[in-house]
């Protein structure tokens, strides 16, 4: 694990992993989540020529946390850490919460993003014509319900929320999402090395507290500082029908509002299983950088 010293005196932690020569693939995590290779993405990413770079954002691990911060202030750390790297342009992708944070870079970043995707990733919550909250988890509603009612409220939530994520453990991940996971979900963190990812990811992303997760939560929950109808970099939206955590009304949403849209609305997919699609991902930046 590296760190930035960024240019208001916040750090900034990240991981690069690849040639410095190669084009940066900028990995945005999901809410809550740490810094951690998992190893079907940074393997995919850096078959397909790409340098991987992950960041912590603020207030997750050991990355300064930025009181206020909005979902656009992600694009100014993002071209800071591109700057120290000597990397003149990126394509970025987000998964869940890095969504909006992967949009952000390309609407605001569009002479350096060259292409983006966004793995089911929220709609902005003031989205018109859209029911934010409908289709989501038990869990997930309660928690933007706390949000919504202020931050003491969101902090005695996620405080409780946090507690048993600083231990959870691989075996216990299905229990930990609770009613936020289809049961193509549940069988997606059975198989292969999911469990343990998100497992050492929660617990990174509340190593230390609680400020990170709030932050998001707070970003999600007002406007994100950035127009979706300006974006001109080509972006793939992937969302599959079975997503308890982001639902699939959300994906829709964004495919009718991002004018670059290359859409994937995928049947049978949820929040989790729609992570097998990475390699396809990769190529589709791949393939956006030669032309």
């Amino acid at each position: 694990m590296e760190h930035l010293t960024l240019p208001d005196g916040r750090t900034l932690e990240y991981l690069a992993e690849g040639p410095s020569s190669a084009i940066p693939l900028v990995l945005h995590h999901g809410t809550p989540s740490g810094t951690v290779r998992y190893d079907p993405l940074f393997d995919a990413a850096r078959a397909g020529g790409f340098r991987v770079v992950q960041a912590s954002r603020p207030g997750y691990a050991t990355s300064t946390p930025h009181p206020g911060r909005r979902v656009a202030d992600v694009a100014a750390d993002t071209a800071a850490l591109m700057d120290a790297l000597g990397a003149p342009t990126f394509v970025t992708v987000g998964w869940s919460g890095g969504g909006p944070h992967a949009l952000a870079c390309a609407a605001l970043l569009p002479s350096r993003c060259l292409a983006a995707a966004t793995i089911a990733g929220v709609a902005p919550f003031n989205a018109e014509g859209l029911d934010w909250l409908d289709g989501m988890g038990q869990e997930n509603v309660v928690e933007f319900s706390a949000a919504m009612a202020g931050r003491d409220s969101l902090d005695a939530f996620l405080t409780n929320a946090a507690q048993p994520l600083k231990s959870v453990e691989p075996a216990a991940m299905i229990a930990a999402f609770g009613d936020l996971i289809s049961e193509v979900d549940k069988r997606a963190l059975i198989d292969g090395g999911l469990a343990a990812y998100l497992a050492a990811s929660f617990q990174a992303s509340v190593s230390t507290g609680i400020a990170g997760w709030r932050e998001d939560d707070l970003a999600f929950a007002e406007d994100w500082g950035f127009d979706l109808a300006g974006i001109k970099v080509p972006v793939s939206l992937w969302q599959g029908d079975q997503d308890r955590m982001v639902p699939f009304a959300h994906g829709r949403w964004l495919a009718e509002h991002l004018p670059t849209a290359d859409v994937h609305l995928v049947p049978g997919e949820g929040h989790l299983s729609l992570i097998a699609n990475f390699g396809t991902i990769v190529g589709y930046l791949r393939d956006h950088i030669r032309e």
